[in-house]
């Protein structure tokens, strides 16, 4: 009954693509960094009440909540995300962004949709309205959630300190998309971690400072965060159990301004991926602990300095819940719907579904013309030649992407409601 049902609703997506497709293009052309989505929201908020439903926008800053009540029965949560990257476009596209915006720090930037947060919106709004369209053909109550500042991590909490479960009836359960580098059309699921947590730490090591022709009256903090560098590739290696996933990566060392002077401190910024709370603690307690005992080693004059930020939780998904969504999508994909690999990227949007105490599953789409895909694959250069996510030239393209997210955001809502 489900699948009769979702080919009824599904029959209105011809008509919604002139409209969907246009505005895709235009989130693309005019994106807008993180807790600075308020023309997104205005337009996400303009097509929901077109749409008939109750909006509530300005949660969280530029959060909007499109509720949908359509008699009793479950209440399904779908979330899409509407923040772009400090980026600069490279893809050619005649949508191309030439944005640019003034970021947190007060800095002008390029300003790009490199993560397809844009697909996303567009995805969601076309599913809402064909939902919205088809209520007959199913029951209960439909929360439609575009979630502000996804790429800074505190998006989805800003929204739920802002009061986000006080405007919506109990949710039963919550369901989330993202566009990946895998063939358009196509769909992934995945039980348990998805996507991992991730934790960047800002540590700040003292040394005393020296003119470059007397070491012996200086403590370097270069030599010293060295050597941290070098110690903490063994966390990983020496740590970790060997059948569990993590990375630790040391993207940026800051010290000195001159040849010729020792400085009197430097700064390290380290990024970790984990899927398991576990094996978060054991490497950031080994990192604090590297960083600690080499200080001691190098006679730092002051303790370590450690700040944590961008702090991602771990994405698990529920084993029920993707099951279901899982069947509803092979009876709609077919052989379309695949595993999808264990993710490294990290998101925010399990911050929704934590708050509100409800299962959810998280799923990827796929945005890469499927014979340019193929090309890829038959020649051994999928990772050469596929731009991925953050890439100034990654660009989904418009179709079957967009039909394929709207299809899937329908199929797995009336799992539940139909």
């Amino acid at each position: 009954m489900a699948a009769l049902q979702t080919v009824a609703v599904l029959e209105g997506l011809p008509a919604i693509r002139g409209w969907q497709e246009a505005l895709y293009c235009d989130l693309h052309e005019h994106p807008e960094l993180s807790h600075q989505e308020a023309e997104t929201s205005r337009k996400v908020a303009e097509r929901l009440r077109h749409s008939g439903f109750e909006v509530h926008d300005g949660i969280g800053g530029t959060g909007v909540v499109g509720v949908l009540r359509n008699g009793s029965g479950p209440t399904v949560l779908l979330r899409a995300d509407m923040d772009a990257l400090p980026v600069r476009e490279s893809t050619g596209l005649s949508y191309s962004s030439a944005v640019q915006a003034i970021d947190a720090d007060g800095a002008e930037v390029p300003v790009m949709h490199a993560c397809g947060h844009d697909v996303h919106v567009a995805a969601l709004l076309g599913a809402a309205d064909l939902l919205a369209a088809g209520a007959g053909h199913w029951q209960g109550t439909l929360v439609a959630l575009f979630q502000p500042a996804e790429e800074t991590a505190d998006g989805a909490r800003s929204m739920v300190d802002d009061g986000l479960q006080d405007l919506l009836p109990p949710v039963d359960v919550a369901l989330a998309q993202h566009v990946l580098a895998m063939p358009a059309g196509h769909i992934g699921t995945r039980s348990g971690p998805v996507l991992s947590a991730a934790d960047s730490v800002r540590v700040i090591v003292y040394g005393r400072g020296a003119h470059g022709s007397m070491p012996q009256a200086s403590v370097d903090p270069v030599v010293l965060a060295a050597m941290i560098v070098i110690r903490l590739q063994a966390i990983v290696s020496r740590e970790v159990a060997p059948g569990e996933s993590a990375v630790l990566t040391v993207g940026s060392i800051a010290a000195g301004s001159k040849s010729n002077v020792i400085p009197d401190r430097a700064v390290l910024q380290m990024n970790l991926r984990t899927y398991s709370e576990q094996t978060r603690a054991t490497m950031i307690s080994a990192i604090r602990r590297i960083v600690a005992a080499e200080c001691q080693a190098s006679g730092s004059p002051r303790d370590p300095e450690f700040e944590f930020f961008d702090r991602f939780p771990l994405t698990d998904n529920d084993d029920a819940t993707t099951t279901r969504v899982h069947e509803a999508f092979t009876t709609h994909f077919g052989d379309r719907c695949q595993e999808l690999p264990q993710q490294s990227a990290s998101e925010d949007f399990s911050d929704i579904p934590a708050a509100l105490g409800v299962p959810y599953t998280y799923w990827g789409l796929g945005g890469v013309d499927p014979a340019t895909y193929q090309d890829a694959v038959a020649r051994g250069r999928v990772d050469q030649d596929i731009p991925v996510n953050h890439s100034p030239n990654f660009a989904p393209v418009l179709q079957p992407t967009l039909d394929a997210g709207t299809e899937a955001l329908v199929v797995a809502a009336l799992a539940w409601l139909a």
